[in-house]
């Protein structure tokens, strides 16, 4: 679509570039000086934020000064589609040449900056008005993309470009790139349809999209029970509201098996509004795809990807599950034992057991706790290792600077300015990283602008949002983060790094607008940082003492992860499987609990339980509908990079630039297959994929780490 707005979410439920500006000759234009106003960033992090107070300094949020107040919304939606109706006038006008494209990519830009925006602000601003109003402005810009995907004489302009080929030939291979992907979005969204089918996929488009707020919005709900149907014993578990008990999550991590059962029960208990929206939403979904030529909407979903096809997708899950399902089972049985140990007269292992008794046998066989880890692991220290790190591998530093009345939504945010050692500025991370009330419990990643050539050589900086829901600092004692935590600061600074290291000359495809399997991949390489001992060691400090982290923790620790790591690859094997199934061929030949309970049984191992939806919280059938999978392939890209060029020396600067220029220096820009080839040095197979992530489960972490005690 021409707005290709891209919220990048937490990687696999349990827990989801370029800057080469000499390469057009950018460098002069575009650097930005280093400013005075930016101080260290773990002291940033440790303290609390100072708020100027010079007159004069008040903006809108981000900087936007429309924003100032929900109202200004609605002028920054008419702003972009004035600009649109402008951009689309010149369109129709302007003969085959590279203008067209940077045309497209305005209209796209003026788009995204007001959408892009808004998508974050709907989900995470405590003002209720500015939910409201950023949600309505989501809406009314997804019309108007839908309605441009289907103008007949835009894509004309297009098409003429395309057709042309010595045009097409003098053009670099960028520039191409991105005019066919106009095309396709053209293409996918019907524009070779005839005008009732045209507005008919517009209708279903926008419908679509309601559907997936709608659902989303269902996923998170909490579900009630009367409290006299609960033992007394464990009503105290939850939150108990006059006559009822609301259940608001799984309690995975509760030690009390009969919390966890009930909480499953109650919360995953079927909700018939939450049915009938997913229902339709998979029928109108599917209603697409054919209407607009696809045999189902995973094939239309799946254009472009490094898995191409739904039957590829399909062939790499069931030959990992083969390879899986000797050790799954033996995790099972591991976790029965320790269910029988424990509980004796309940032993039978349940799917509420999982995430509980893994952890058990993880924390007994490494002596794991968490609180032993937490004090080494300030938010500061964190942020300095990202800091140290991103300085010795591609000459980047992390400034905190201080930001203006109205510009953030929350006090507590914080702003980063991202430097080249070179290059000078290459754009800001706001950091929303505390728990709030009425804030969503996900660590996401968002893209507010992003990067592009402007027409007079400057560089648009991008702009992205990484949320997180850590604990805030008491008087005495810093933010400290959990091990788990930690390694998700990483994955999400990850992201950011796709996005700042972009200097892609179209928005379209700066930083994570590339395909879904592919824009996993930084951030899940950044986890495999997160769990070497050389890099903690730089970092990893207790915050009363200063004494390091022993090396033996951090090598308990990395071991401990591979406890159990087949089941709990199994069971993202299960979910991106139901995930093709319900986006595959339709009509469905059974509901979708009865297809959960078949493809629980066949690719999980745990039984299915009466009167429970999984799939009614499955909140990524919205952002990853067809492509759960991409945290597989991308975490056997991942792996296959690290063990290949970082393994050795997880600072080599070389190597470091080699993943900038093979990898993140594209953006989408590029063929994702032909990023990774790049990188390795070949193009990997299916068993490639295959086998980098059954071999990680026996990875000796112990070969990483070098004596430096």
């Amino acid at each position: 679509m021409l707005c290709r707005c891209r919220r990048v979410a937490p990687a696999a439920l349990g827990r989801a570039a370029r800057a080469w500006a000499w390469a057009w000759g950018w460098a002069g234009a575009g650097r930005r000086r280093v400013s005075t106003g930016w101080s260290p960033v773990g002291a940033a992090f440790d303290a609390r934020q100072q708020r100027s107070s010079a007159a004069g300094r008040s903006t809108g949020l981000f900087g936007v000064p429309e924003l100032s107040c929900p109202e200004g919304f609605q002028e920054a939606q008419e702003k972009a589609l004035q600009e649109t109706e402008r951009l689309v006038r010149k369109a129709y006008t302007t003969p085959p040449g590279p203008e067209i494209v940077m045309i497209f990519d305005q209209l796209s830009d003026a788009l995204c900056r007001v959408a892009d925006l808004a998508d974050f602000v709907k989900i995470a601003h405590p003002d209720y008005t500015f939910r409201e109003a950023a949600e309505e402005a989501c809406r009314n810009i997804g019309t108007m993309v839908e309605k441009l995907n289907t103008d007949v004489e835009l894509c004309q302009s297009l098409k003429q470009l395309l057709a042309d080929k010595k045009v097409m030939d003098s053009l670099d291979p960028e520039t191409r790139r991105v005019a066919e992907l106009f095309m396709f979005d053209f293409e996918i969204s019907g524009i070779h349809l005839d005008e009732e089918k045209r507005k008919k996929a517009v209708n279903l488009n926008v419908r679509i999209l309601d559907l997936c707020n709608e659902f989303l919005m269902g996923t998170h709900l909490p579900n009630k029970i009367d409290k006299c149907n609960l033992p007394e014993h464990i009503r105290y578990n939850f939150l108990v509201d006059g006559n009822y008990v609301q259940i608001s999550g799984l309690h995975a991590d509760c030690p009390d098996d009969l919390v966890r059962e009930a909480a499953y029960k109650i919360f995953l208990y079927p909700n018939a509004h939450q049915f009938n929206c997913l229902e339709e939403l998979l029928s109108s979904r599917n209603h697409l795809a054919q209407l607009v030529g696809y045999n189902t909407f995973a094939h239309r979903a799946l254009q472009g990807t490094m898995a191409k096809t739904p039957e590829n997708v399909m062939h790499f899950l069931e030959k990992l599950s083969d390879r899986l399902s000797q050790r799954t089972q033996k995790d099972f049985e591991m976790m029965a034992e320790m269910k029988m140990k424990i509980n004796p007269q309940n032993s039978k292992l349940m799917p509420w057991d999982h995430p509980y008794y893994s952890g058990v046998l993880r924390a007994e066989r490494y002596n794991i706790e968490p609180s032993l880890y937490c004090p080494f692991f300030s938010l500061g220290a964190c942020m300095e290792g990202l800091n140290s790190l991103f300085s010795q591998l591609l000459g980047i530093s992390l400034y905190a600077e201080q930001t203006k009345k109205g510009e953030v939504w929350c006090e507590d945010v914080r702003k980063l300015a991202v430097v080249h050692e070179k290059e000078g500025l290459l754009g800001y991370i706001y950091c929303d990283f505390f728990q709030r009330a009425d804030k969503p419990h996900q660590d996401c990643h968002f893209t507010v602008r992003g990067g592009r050539l402007r027409k007079n050589g400057e560089y648009q900086l991008p702009v992205v949002v990484l949320m997180l829901s850590l604990p805030h600092s008491t008087r005495n004692i810093p933010t400290l983060l959990t091990p788990g935590m930690m390694e998700n600061l990483f994955h999400e600074m990850g992201h950011a790094m796709h996005s700042m290291l972009g200097r892609t000359r179209y928005q379209h495809v700066t930083g994570t607008r590339c395909s879904t399997d592919f824009a996993e991949v930084p951030s899940i390489l950044m986890e495999y940082f997160a769990n070497d001992y050389r890099v903690v060691n730089q970092f990893a400090r207790h915050y009363k003492t200063g004494q390091p982290l022993p090396k033996s923790m951090v090598s308990r620790l990395c071991e401990s992860k591979k406890v159990c790591a087949a089941a709990d690859m199994q069971l993202q094997v299960f979910y991106a499987v139901l995930d093709q199934i319900y986006h595959g061929k339709h009509p469905l030949k059974r509901s979708t609990t009865e297809i959960l309970k078949e493809t629980q049984e066949k690719f999980y191992g745990l039984p299915y339980v009466s009167n429970t939806a999984w799939q009614l919280r499955f909140s990524h059938l919205v952002g990853y509908s067809a492509k759960y999978y991409s945290y597989l392939m991308s975490r056997a890209v991942a792996s296959m990079v690290w063990k290949q060029c970082f393994a050795q020396d997880p600072f080599d600067r070389a190597m470091g630039e080699r993943y900038r220029r093979e990898m993140l220096v594209h953006g989408g820009g590029k063929e994702p297959m032909l990023m990774v080839q790049g990188m390795l040095q070949k193009a990997p197979s299916v068993e490639d994929f295959v086998d980098a992530l059954v071999s990680d489960l026996d990875q000796d972490f112990e070969t990483f780490f070098m004596d430096s005690e």
